[in-house]
């Protein structure tokens, strides 16, 4: 009944988040528009905030005007992979007793004649400010504005167990008809602990249909205030 009556809200449910969820272009930001317009022609289609995302923009500036936005972004994403499977090179960024010259050191030995110099430089300016634990947040963000640029917008879809084929390309369906021009990059996980229903999440919006929000949800109200009133 409940599985049934979820399949019908989705489409109407998720076109309406999705198109809150759509990439939008930023507005320029007063200083830039003062900018030349070769220096415009490299900023970013997105604006982030934040310390990571200032690293981030930064180096994607400077990687689009050397030519070189896809090379950042595939080192990048390797020396991700790396503090994910190392943990001797993930205990090293995070180290706060390692003075950050000598971090900074270790980075130029490391990546020196491996990986553009854009990318150790990178790697360089966390380590000099004490900033290596921030890489995985600046990769992220790198690669949000690297998603931006090419038109794309990440979607999650979590379910209790594997989607039919026929769900699955309706909630697809019903996203990428509502996010305009951007493409959809799917992936789809399970988690068992929803318990039924979906969780959707694309770019920085997020929906829980799930049956463990609506049991939530129940027990909130059978424990509130209105009857222990009573």
């Amino acid at each position: 009944m409940f599985a049934s009556s979820l399949r019908s809200r989705l489409p109407s449910q998720i076109r309406t988040f999705a198109k809150k969820a759509a990439p939008k272009k930023a507005a320029a930001p007063k200083a830039a528009a003062a900018a030349s317009g070769s220096d415009l022609a490299h900023q970013p289609e997105l604006k982030l905030f934040g310390i990571h995302a200032r690293y981030a923009t930064a180096t994607y500036v400077a990687a689009s005007k050397a030519g070189s936005l896809d090379k950042v972004e595939t080192e990048l994403l390797a020396i991700e992979s790396t503090t994910k499977s190392n943990p001797t090179f993930s205990n090293f960024l995070n180290d706060p007793t390692v003075a950050p010259a000598e971090k900074e050191a270790q980075i130029n030995s490391i990546f020196g004649d491996k990986m553009s110099d854009i990318t150790v430089n990178l790697m360089s300016a966390l380590a000099g400010n004490a900033r290596l634990s921030e890489t995985d947040k600046v990769v992220s963000a790198y690669s949000e504005l690297m998603k931006a640029k090419r038109g794309e917008v990440a979607a999650v879809i979590t379910s209790a167990a594997p989607l039919s084929a026929a769900v699955a390309d309706q909630v697809t369906a019903a996203l990428k008809s509502k996010v305009g021009d951007a493409k959809v990059v799917l992936s789809m996980e399970v988690d068992s602990s929803i318990m039924g229903g979906l969780q959707v999440q694309i770019g920085d919006e997020f929906v829980d249909l799930s049956v463990a929000s609506r049991i939530d949800a129940v027990s909130r109200t059978i424990n509130g205030p209105q009857l222990s009133e009573l």
